[in-house]
């Protein structure tokens, strides 16, 4: 009724208001204050405008765990069905789920990524994450319409309880800290800063020994210590992104292996 009455482009931006999805998940019957909202609107919106997407001009891709893994290829496919630059939203897909685990470090890791987007490729991405401490989840709304940055005050809304100090390179106070980790990059290389990181935390520098069996330790916390940081991966991460001369931040984000560890 929305798209018949008021556009595409008008469910986008109601999808986009965390007050709005937030309403839209009670009206569906889950509890107002579940974090299972988000999964049963985007699972919803999906079963119901897959098999009308022909005739709405939406598409609903993504999901939890693997679903949200997929997304990329799906938005390729349906860009070359449709007419539209499928590459261009499958890289946006993935810049988004980067910027919100590495650039936005607030203990709260992603499990869940909703891409929605118009045959035009205008679109809305709704995901979220979950603090296992705490069992809070914290939702992530973005828009295609108005966005500027994607790494510059991106988002158009977070929704969520305050819970301290988080590490936000998205925000645009950040910019120098943005650029400063591409002059480090371009300037020192990988094995300076490597070196440099062993000197200001000598604890990271060693290595645990690895177990002769299959073995998994998992830490209870999440934010990144130094413990956590293993330092031949970090200068693998280091040097592909060097390899790669990253011209901006998103770009930075874009190396695979480049994740939180590597940006913090």
């Amino acid at each position: 009724a929305i798209i018949h009455h008021y556009g595409r482009n008008e469910l986008l931006r109601r999808l986009a208001h965390p007050f709005w999805f937030q309403s839209f998940g009670a009206v569906m019957g889950m509890d107002w204050h579940s974090s299972g909202i988000t999964t049963s609107v985007i699972g919803a919106l999906k079963r119901g405008l897959t098999p009308l997407s022909g005739e709405l001009g939406i598409h609903v891709c993504g999901g939890r765990g693997a679903h949200s893994r997929k997304t990329p290829h799906k938005l390729a496919a349906i860009g070359e069905r449709i007419g539209f630059d499928g590459a261009r939203l499958a890289t946006a897909s993935r810049l988004v789920a980067k910027v919100d685990s590495a650039a936005v470090q607030d203990g709260f890791d992603l499990y869940l990524h909703g891409f929605i987007v118009t045959d035009d490729g205008d679109w809305v991405v709704v995901q979220q994450g979950m603090n296992g401490d705490s069992k809070v989840a914290r939702r992530y709304h973005w828009l295609s319409e108005g966005l500027k940055s994607f790494v510059d005050q991106p988002h158009a809304a977070i929704e969520g309880a305050n819970q301290g100090e988080i590490v936000n390179l998205t925000d645009r106070r950040a910019e120098a800290s943005r650029q400063g980790q591409l002059d480090l990059l371009q300037d020192l290389g990988p094995d300076r800063i490597i070196r440099e990181f062993g000197a200001l935390e000598p604890g990271a520098a060693p290595a645990p020994a690895q177990p002769l069996l299959p073995h998994l330790i998992m830490p209870a916390h999440h934010d990144v210590r130094e413990s956590d940081v293993v330092m031949h991966r970090l200068h693998g991460n280091m040097a592909a992104a060097a390899e790669r001369g990253p011209a901006d931040f998103a770009e930075l984000l874009l190396v695979p292996g480049v994740g939180a560890r590597t940006v913090r």
